[in-house]
C-alpha cells in the first residue's frame, strides 16, 4: 500500500495507525487520518481558514477525551464507499478512502496519492466520522471541497503535471 503514497502521505498514514493505537481505538478510521492530515500537511491545512483550524482540532483532540467515546468499540463503516481492500486494523470507510484517494492520484496521471487527495476522498463519504467532526466543527463541506479541488489544480500546475481539464 505504501507505495501508491507520497512519502509524506505514508508519514501521515503511520501518524494515524500511532495515533489509533495511543486512543485506545480498535481501528484507524478517517477522524484518525484527518486529524494527522491537518497537523502534517501543509497543503491541507491552507484549505481551511485559520479559525476554523483552531475549531476543528479541538473536536478532534477531544475525541479521545469524551466527544468520539460513543465510537469506541465501533466499526467505522457508512457504506457510502465501497471497500476494494482493507487492511488489517483499518475501518472500512478509512480504507475505501485510501483507495479513493489513490484513484485521483491516477486520474492525474500520478502513481502516488498525496494529502489533498485523501482529504478529497474523506470529504467525499458523507458518513465518515471525519465528515461528523467537521459538520460539528462548521465546516461547510462543499465549501471544503471547492477549496480542496483548487488548492490540488494549483499543486498540479505548479508541479506541471495535468488537471481534470485536460483529460
Amino acid at each position: 500500500m505504501d507505495t501508491r503514497l507520497t512519502a509524506e502521505l505514508a508519514a501521515v498514514v503511520s501518524g494515524a495507525r500511532r495515533r489509533a493505537v495511543r486512543d485506545g481505538d480498535r481501528q484507524l478510521d478517517t477522524a484518525h487520518l484527518l486529524h494527522t492530515l491537518l497537523e502534517s500537511d501543509p497543503q491541507v491545512r491552507a484549505v481551511f481558514d485559520g479559525p476554523g483550524i483552531a475549531r476543528l482540532l479541538g473536536y478532534l483532540v477531544q475525541r479521545a477525551i469524551g466527544y468520539g467515546l460513543r465510537w469506541q468499540g465501533t466499526v467505522e463503516d457508512s457504506g457510502a464507499l465501497p471497500v476494494v481492500s482493507e487492511p488489517e486494523g483499518w475501518s472500512p470507510a478509512a480504507a475505501s478512502a485510501l483507495d479513493a484517494a489513490y484513484g485521483r492520484a491516477v486520474l492525474r496521471g500520478d502513481g502516488r496519492a498525496c494529502g489533498l487527495d485523501l482529504l478529497a476522498a474523506v470529504v467525499a463519504d458523507p458518513g465518515s466520522r471525519a465528515v461528523d467532526v467537521l459538520d460539528r466543527a462548521g465546516v461547510d463541506i462543499r465549501t471544503l471541497f471547492g477549496r480542496i479541488e483548487a488548492q490540488g489544480a494549483a499543486a498540479d500546475a505548479a508541479a506541471g503535471r495535468r488537471t481534470d481539464s485536460s483529460l
